[in-house]
């Protein structure tokens, strides 16, 4: 594990909220681009990037609802993908809105193609949608869901843009959570093609987006661009649960509350804070690869702990980081950094 995997004392915690971590922060003219960015933790994402001076492109699965939602934020301005001719705008704080499946590998190609014909720079890009705990489906070639739209779907999104990437010297942000300790990457049946659980298709979903975080970050580097997974808290009144039947999240929020040392419930204000922290934060300059959590760098694991604090050690070693690369890279066709020899 990285000996940079500690807590850095950030002054920031549990009950920070999006507003404390970008105080005296000023990101006029700078361009970000959030999934997700149209509900719950990705929404006040989106309203509190504009409101310290970034114009963000928010990619959505259903692009009439999220300028919907983003509509209703005071004082921003929506409007739908700029092409080459409307660039020159990017520094203007606003929202822009375009179609986007990140299940749908030819549609991520179809976004970047036409973001990179804008010419424009990416200084942040946080990788915020995602699905969690769903009943078993499968998506493109027959891929476990949960995999796929959490981890592949964003590794070809971020591969793809990776031109803007490195001319803007931007961060990523990849969002985890602490469900990553539930599995590392099940090597043998990564697909769930044995037998499906959701709770450990879930986990191991949430270690790729460690994983892919720690990868980028050692390949982006010298390009400087460095790559961030972050846990936000147990948030009440999002979306992501829609999947779970009341009765078994009930039973859920009855555990994670009688877990020893559990922090409690956060607000959506609160738990985008440490995804918009690890994007933002001077604190970090110099730093990459880390998994993040209450607004600090997070500590290890624990030995033997579950759903509390801290990282596991499968989900930031670099040598599994490299093996998930290599598969991801195979199974979408996509991999900006490889050698022309190898494709």
């Amino acid at each position: 594990m990285s000996t940079e995997q500690h807590k850095l004392g950030s002054g920031f915690g549990i009950h920070s909220t999006t507003a404390d971590v970008l105080r005296d922060i000023d990101l006029s003219g700078r361009l970000a681009l959030v999934t997700g960015g149209y509900s719950g933790l990705g929404l006040e994402t989106t309203r509190a990037l504009v409101e310290a001076g970034a114009r963000v492109i928010v990619p959505a699965r259903r692009p009439e609802a999220a300028i919907e939602a983003l509509a209703g934020l005071p004082g921003v301005e929506v409007g739908e993908l700029r092409d080459a001719a409307g660039a020159d705008a990017s520094g203007v704080p606003g929202v822009e809105v375009a179609e986007l499946d990140l299940a749908d590998l030819d549609g991520v190609r179809r976004f970047a193609e036409r973001f990179l014909a804008s010419g424009r720079d990416l200084h942040l890009l946080i990788a915020n949608a995602g699905i969690m705990a769903g009943p078993e489906r499968r998506v493109g070639p027959g891929w476990e869901s949960q995999f796929a739209v959490n981890h592949l779907g964003h590794f070809a999104l971020v591969n793809r843009l990776w031109p803007a990437l490195a001319r803007g010297r931007a961060r990523v942000v990849s969002v985890s959570s602490n469900g990553h300790q539930l599995s590392g990457i099940r090597w043998d049946d990564v697909q769930f093609e044995r037998g499906y659980d959701k709770w450990l298709a879930y986990g191991q979903a949430k270690t790729a987006n460690v994983l892919f975080a720690v990868h980028l970050d050692a390949l982006g580097k010298e390009a400087g661009v460095r790559a961030f997974a972050v846990h936000p808290g147990a948030i009440a009144g999002t979306s992501l649960a829609r999947d779970i039947p009341p009765e078994e999240f009930a039973e859920l929020k009855k555990t994670i509350e009688s877990t020893p040392g559990n922090p409690g419930w956060k607000s959506v204000q609160e738990g985008a804070a440490t995804q918009v922290w690890a994007a933002i934060s001077p604190r970090l300059d110099g730093l990459g690869g880390l998994y993040c959590e209450d607004g600090d760098v997070a500590d290890p694991l624990p030995p033997g702990a579950t759903l509390v604090a801290g990282v596991a050690e499968w989900a930031v070693d670099p040598r599994e980081a490299a093996r998930l690369w290599r598969l991801s890279a195979d199974l979408t066709g996509v991999n900006a950094f490889a050698s022309p020899a190898t494709g």
